[in-house]
């Protein structure tokens, strides 16, 4: 008895389909356009689409629930939502399609309807920078306890970057704004605030406009870090910060000078430098000030970034140089000596601003505030070094 012949695919077939080379070639006589052989004489098996393969960009909706389902569409509605008045089975099949499909309720008509989109925007500074990580945390905290989701992004410093992400946040319709600024002018925000964008200011206020911001006390958190250098013993003490147009800059270089001024100290001009806290510039700065027959004994840091420059700076000195720096870091403690720090909390920072946006977005009738959180010296060892010999 002959043996049947294995089936085999063919080009004019679906790949799902197999059949004996008699009927392949049966089907061939078929009139249609000649194929190209290739060099081995066999022709290639086109690759059709298999129906589970994903259609990218085609979600399933409603109506395909309801068509798989076998049910109407309100029938869908009702059981998305949780509605009364469907029966257990109707429900298990319409549960059943859902999975099946993959099918997510649509939120953002949900509640466009209502009038909020339940988003929450945050502007940072730098995503990278330490600072900022239980901040962003703390914020969306927050904003999920009142059901809320939150978008951020990062200005990198740049004010045009800053107004180009706060807005195109609220061209998504975003409820609320929390901002750290990098510019000095957000009158650009005042048609979203008078929409009813509820805004909030973060570690710097808004330029020229009445905006609620929440900050810590950055004028007395280095008044204090320099005056425990000078309590050590210390007169000739240099200070490193950011850009002066950043309002934290300023401020610490203010309680820096208010400080030394308490004490009776006069500052010399090459003991300050302001500008990029990039290791390269810090780098240059403080070895300037190291340097010469009068080199200074301390310096203080004006933020985390040129503390870790100057740990590095200093420890290949000769002699020991004293040192305090704003913000806390990681690890700060582990070094040694370790790093004496004025820190400030700022996971306590995103939580005030944050319960000030929603106390707006819950229709509070609320001026304008400026409300600033203490900070705390942490001494651990770098500052409560003594001057040198």
């Amino acid at each position: 008895m002959a043996r049947p012949e294995p089936p085999v695919a063919c080009p004019q077939h679906p790949v799902t389909e197999t059949h004996s080379p008699a009927q392949c070639l049966s089907s061939r006589s078929e009139p249609g356009p000649a194929r190209p052989a290739t060099s081995g004489g066999f022709r290639p098996v086109p690759q059709t689409r298999r129906p589970s393969d994903p259609r990218y960009g085609n979600r399933p909706t409603m109506k395909d629930v309801a068509s798989r389902a076998g049910v109407g569409l309100k029938t869908v509605s009702r059981v998305v939502n949780g509605e009364a008045g469907v029966t257990p089975d109707t429900v298990r099949r319409v549960q059943e399609a859902i999975e099946a499909l993959g099918f997510r309720r649509n939120d953002s008509a949900r509640v466009l309807r209502k009038g909020r989109t339940a988003t929450v925007g945050l502007v940072l500074e730098d995503l990278a920078d330490p600072f900022y990580g239980p901040l962003n945390r703390a914020v969306e905290e927050v904003a999920r306890a009142h059901g809320a989701l939150l978008i951020n992004g990062s200005s990198a410093e740049d004010p045009d970057r800053e107004r180009e992400l706060a807005l195109a946040l609220c061209a998504r319709r975003v409820d609320g704004l929390i901002v750290i600024p990098a510019g000095d002018d957000h009158r650009y925000l005042e048609p979203e605030i008078r929409a009813g964008v509820a805004t909030v200011f973060v570690d710097r206020p808004a330029g020229r406009i009445d905006a609620d911001v929440v900050l810590s006390d950055s004028f007395g958190g280095a008044r204090a870090g320099v005056a425990h250098l000078i309590g050590g013993g210390h007169r000739r003490i240099a200070f490193i910060g950011d850009h002066p147009h950043i309002h934290t800059a300023t401020e610490r270089l203010r309680g820096y000078r208010a400080a030394m001024a308490d004490a009776g100290l006069p500052v010399a001009e090459p003991w300050v430098s302001l500008g990029s806290t990039s290791p390269d510039r810090v780098g240059e700065a403080a070895r300037a000030m190291l340097a010469g027959p009068d080199p200074v004994t301390a310096v203080f840091a004006g933020n985390n970034r040129v503390t870790v420059t100057l740990v590095r700076v200093l420890a290949e000195h000769p002699r020991p140089v004293a040192l305090v720096g704003f913000d806390d870091f990681e690890l700060a403690d582990l070094l040694r000596p370790g790093v004496t720090v004025v820190a400030q909390d700022a996971a306590a920072l995103g939580r005030v601003a944050t319960d000030r946006l929603f106390q707006r977005l819950a229709g509070a009738a609320l001026a304008p505030a400026r409300i600033e959180l203490p900070t705390r010296l942490i001494p651990r060892g770098s500052g409560e070094l003594p001057p040198a010999p």
